[in-house]
């Protein structure tokens, strides 16, 4: 099955304590469902320090579920995505606007 939400795409939270911000798309898991959004579903994680790197305390962006996340269209509003063909190819479009992704 084709991806509705894809690496890059501007996304705003449905569901959860992160519940209407918005983010940017850094990496899809599509077989567990989920994806990483940046600033969104923060958790800190204690790194051990080493010779190379600093140890301390680092925020880290955790996996969040894509049934909780929908794209941003172009009126800064949520939507769903449909498919359609254009010119032989295949390609998402925004369920309330119509325009293509």
């Amino acid at each position: 099955m084709a991806a509705k939400l894809r690496k890059g795409d501007k996304v705003v939270v449905l569901a959860g304590k992160d519940k209407g911000k918005e983010g940017e798309i850094e990496s899809v898991d599509p077989k567990a469902g989920k994806a990483v959004v940046t600033g969104i579903n923060i958790a800190i994680r204690h790194m051990k320090q080493s010779q190379t790197s600093q140890g301390g305390r680092t925020p880290k962006a955790m996996p969040i579920d894509l049934s909780n996340l929908a794209i941003v269209d172009g009126n800064g509003k949520a939507t769903r995505v449909g498919f359609r063909m254009e010119d032989g190819a295949k390609v998402r479009f925004a369920k309330t606007t119509g325009e293509a992704i």
